[in-house]
């Protein structure tokens, strides 16, 4: 690659170019009338997806299922409309679940919107400032920790619809109370709703195994209702439970607001954020991995943003990227954000034209479909990976399983992601070495030619001692390479420590090295700094290891030649 090209790879992207949504791209670049049919048929396909799911997903938070079919369609259609990937599908989330229904149980409905659209205020925040790049370094064990935790704490709080429960009250939060407390009700089970459970989870997955393409879950609800409505089954349905669906969308309006009820539902809000970035931003490198495409992330940060402000102002609660229905949007054959557009535009057709439809689904039914998708939640495979992994993988994955189901998503993914920095920490500094630049034996030369006591090729000089530091030099590893660097013999007048193997060092690495010159200085040994690349010389030189404190030479050779006094080492530039 020339010189003359490199400052145009390495100038940083204009604001245009990072929160350009990617529909606007999409049409700068050509939209055919054959592009337009393959999106339509895509959302077609997301749609018959999305909308069993929207609302078993909205019953399972202690929503009703139509705020889960407003999500849909309105978030859904924000987030398509303002995208940073070409083909996100947003609407409710699996993983929302359980910090959705703890919500509402805490706050109240008014407390779940308002919420919702501090979350979106903050991911618009979050995308203008650029930290959507700092999200893909939440540790893999992590994500895969809570995001099993959250399907065992799903399907735990499907139990009562799975196995036709009834009982007055609400059922306990937390996993080993609520045990305990379904199964002194088993009493109450219901046949019924015990048999149509048990069936839609067989078919479901008769279904996935032999006609992988067909729409699985709305096939199963579909033949569930029909079933509840020949049969006259004594079960609960969305019509006993919630009265039906309305047939037309809500009128935006604004949450009630006040400092208190702002200040009571921040760690709500704080916790919606930090989920929905993470997985938007996950369901968009999914479909990068199939598409070969790439997404915004800041970008499709602030689409995910405005997409939970509009869903709130319409009843609906949290949205985000959703990866089970990107996939499929992306299988379907979509070519542009028409598609999720379009899957949009569907659900509200749906609600405009068979809404009374719905009042015949049971709950029993809309649980299986719930549990189902726990099922495809716990990722097995990459669980069990972990596990055999190291010890370090595991324990992290481990602890933010328990946590997760035990105390609450915040706390897991906090102590998650701490428990793997200091696992990345320790890791990394166990690849920083420290070695002695001694030949083992002296170097077989022509007899002609001249040596002078002392040469490093005739043996090693005592007075001098050499060092090479290898890998990164940081905090994690600063303590233990400076403890060798400090045990210098009486011999040793001068010290050489070579960093051309470095290619970082941070405030402590620096003043570790600045420690050690100032006392190596009080001993009457000299330092000398080899190798450093720029980088390197300037955090150096901020932490005070600087002339006259220490000397310089680009290599170890030319140090060793003005130590011996062969000749003045070539001045590298000036530390200031």
């Amino acid at each position: 690659m020339s010189t003359q090209t490199l400052p145009s790879l390495l100038a940083q992207p204009s604001f245009a170019e990072l929160f350009t949504p990617k529909l606007v791209t999409v049409f700068r670049e050509g939209y055919s009338f054959a592009n337009f049919q393959s999106d339509l048929m895509a959302g077609l396909t997301v749609a018959i997806v999305a909308l069993p799911l929207s609302m078993a997903i909205a019953i399972g938070s202690h929503a009703t299922p139509a705020q889960g079919l407003y999500t849909s369609i309105v978030g859904g259609f924000v987030v398509s409309l303002l995208s940073g990937s070409r083909f996100q599908i947003g609407g409710p989330a699996g993983a929302f679940i359980v910090l959705v229904a703890a919500t509402v149980q805490q706050h109240g409905m008014d407390g779940l919107i308002l919420a919702t659209v501090l979350s979106g205020i903050m991911l618009m925040a979050i995308g203008y400032l650029r930290l959507g790049t700092y999200i893909k370094f939440i540790p893999y064990p992590v994500t895969v920790g809570f995001t099993a935790g959250i399907a065992v704490t799903i399907f735990s709080s499907e139990i009562k619809p799975l196995l036709g429960l009834s009982f007055s009250g609400a059922e306990p939060g937390p996993l080993l109370e609520k045990i305990p407390f379904l199964w002194s009700k088993i009493a109450t089970l219901s046949p019924a709703a015990l048999s149509l459970s048990v069936v839609s989870i067989a078919l479901l997955a008769a279904l996935r195994i032999w006609r992988p393409r067909w729409p699985a879950m709305l096939i199963v609800v579909a033949l569930g209702a029909l079933a509840a409505f020949v049969l006259r089954l004594p079960v609960e349905t969305i019509g006993s439970q919630f009265g039906g669906i309305p047939r037309d969308l809500p009128l935006p309006a604004l949450p009630h607001l006040s400092l208190e009820k702002v200040q009571a539902v921040l760690p709500s809000a704080i916790s919606f954020a930090l989920l929905g970035a993470i997985e938007s931003l996950l369901s968009a490198v999914v479909a990068d991995s199939m598409t070969g495409r790439r997404h915004r992330s800041n970008c499709e940060l602030v689409g995910q943003g405005v997409a939970n402000i509009a869903s709130g102002l319409f009843g609906g609660i949290c949205v985000t990227g959703t990866v089970a229905r990107t996939a499929t949007n992306v299988g379907a054959g979509a070519r542009s954000p028409v598609s999720g557009m379009a899957h949009a535009l569907v659900l509200l057709l749906f609600i405009l034209v068979a809404a009374p439809l719905a009042s015949y689904i049971p709950l029993a039914v809309l649980a299986a479909v719930l549990a189902a998708v726990c099922w495809n939640m716990f990722e097995r495979d990459a669980f069990a990976t972990l596990l055999r992994a190291s010890r370090g993988d595991a324990a992290v994955l481990l602890a933010t399983f328990g946590i997760t189901l035990f105390r609450g998503l915040t706390e897991a993914i906090v102590v998650g992601f701490a428990l793997g920095s200091m696992l990345f920490i320790h890791r990394m500094s166990q690849t920083t070495a420290l070695e002695t630049h001694v030949p083992l034996a002296a170097e077989d030369v022509p007899d002609d030619q001249a040596r002078e006591a002392g040469d490093e090729t005739s043996g090693q000089d005592p007075t001098v001692v050499i060092y090479r530091i290898s890998g990164a030099f940081f905090f994690g590893a600063a303590a233990s390479i400076g403890a060798v660097l400090e045990r210098i013999g009486d011999a040793h007048r001068n010290l050489i420590i070579d960093f051309s193997a470095v290619p970082f060092v941070d405030s402590t690495g620096a003043k570790t090295i600045e420690g050690l010159a100032h006392k190596a200085a009080q001993r009457g040994v000299g330092v000398t700094l080899t190798g450093m690349s720029e980088g390197v010389r300037r955090e150096l030189a901020a932490q005070g290891a600087r002339r006259p404190l220490v000397n310089k030479a680009p290599s170890i050779d030319q140090a060793l030649a003005e130590i011996r006094g062969k000749g003045p080492a070539q001045e590298m530039s000036v530390i200031a």
